[in-house]
């Protein structure tokens, strides 16, 4: 049985300001828990499990993390889940830091305040998908260790490096990195050749800002042939990268 005090913990750290306070975040169900602990990038804390889980991933977990699981009931994982259906496994991950992005000769992608999570988390895993390495974010971006982002990831999170920065103040340091800017009018996608900058994703509502805009070096655009006004940040980072990777 899991005691009041380390439930109450674990359900902190839905929150951001625990996770952050704590320095760890949470990944649930097996796809991500089994990943997160194959890539080695981030330290495992504990897991908790039902019996049901244990019996058939004890002997694969055991080559990943030496400490003992514990095993939980339903109504327990229930309570601490951030899941609206509970999977049978949590795990606690400490967070790991963020390294500079190296932009030379590669393409990253920056995102202008992408609020919702699983956006996020799409984003991430479709850079994974293409190779792009590095994710820059402003401040106003989703939490890369919520819940949902997490979840959404499948496991990307250990493989591509997400940055939070202060983003004009970021590429003033860094003037000489081309930036294409996604909006709803510019280059055609299948016109462009790109094979080195920072592809900019803007705000699911509001799009680019301004202040970003007038520093964009050219707007690229998905060209539309339906009725649509607008397509899914994720949805449109996928395409654009399918284009240019």
């Amino acid at each position: 049985m899991l005691n009041k005090t380390y439930t109450k913990y674990i359900q902190s750290l839905h929150n951001k300001k625990s996770r952050d306070v704590e320095g760890v975040f949470i990944g649930e169900g097996t796809k991500v828990v089994v990943e997160l602990l194959q890539t080695r990038q981030f330290l495992c804390k504990d897991v908790l499990c039902t019996k049901k889980w244990f019996d058939e991933n004890n002997n694969l977990i055991g080559k990943y993390f030496d400490e003992e699981l514990k095993i939980i009931e339903d109504f327990e994982l229930e309570k601490i889940s951030a899941l609206t259906t509970p999977n049978e496994v949590l795990a606690v991950f400490a967070k790991k830091g963020s390294t500079e992005p190296s932009l030379k000769g590669n393409i990253s992608l920056m995102l202008d305040t992408i609020q919702d999570p699983g956006n996020l988390g799409t984003i991430i895993r479709i850079a994974d998908w293409f190779g792009i390495e590095n994710i820059i974010c402003s401040n106003g971006t989703a939490d890369m260790y919520n819940p949902k982002v997490v979840q959404s990831t499948m496991g990307s999170l250990a493989r591509v490096n997400v940055v939070y920065k202060d983003l004009p103040e970021w590429l003033e340091e860094n003037k000489d990195v081309k930036i294409y800017a996604a909006t709803l009018e510019g280059t055609p996608i299948k016109e462009i050749n790109i094979k080195e900058g920072i592809i900019l994703i803007g705000n699911e509502s509001k799009g680019v800002s301004n202040e970003l805009l007038n520093r964009a070096d050219e707007n690229i655009t998905i060209p539309k042939i339906g009725n649509a006004e607008s397509l899914n940040a994720a949805v449109a980072t996928g395409i654009i990268l399918s284009h240019i990777c």
